[in-house]
């Protein structure tokens, strides 16, 4: 039973930065990419960042590059989101996700294991 459990939302102005992680219950973490993702209200969920099982190979959403940093510790069988220069559009429920494969990907679908979210809320 694979479980994913994000952790590090919260409240933050805007220009401030939050570090959200994720725990993976994955006996075989470092075969998996990871990725994170957001939804907000009325909006369909998107991609924010993916990590390959090697770590040194991201990918990242137009709308967070040069702000997110994406990083995983195989040894620990977490991933993080480290937020920078956040801005008010960041505002979402996050989700970690993982993937059996070891091509990154920004679809959704393409992920076979969801955490249940953790909300970040960034006010003007």
């Amino acid at each position: 039973q694979v479980q994913l459990v994000e952790s590090g939302g919260g409240l933050v102005q805007a220009g401030g930065s939050l570090r959200l992680s994720c725990e993976a219950s994955i006996r075989t973490f470092n075969t998996y990419t990871m990725g994170w993702f957001r939804q907000a209200p009325g909006k369909e969920r998107e991609f924010v960042a993916a990590i390959h099982w090697i770590g040194s190979i991201t990918s990242y959403g137009d709308s967070v590059k040069g702000r997110f940093t994406i990083s995983r510790d195989n040894a620990k069988n977490t991933i993080d989101l480290q937020m920078n220069s956040l801005k008010p559009e960041d505002t979402a429920v996050y989700y970690c996700a993982a993937r059996y494969s070891g091509v990154l990907s920004s679809e959704l679908t393409e992920y076979n294991y969801w955490g249940q979210g953790t909300q970040v809320t960034v006010t003007s």
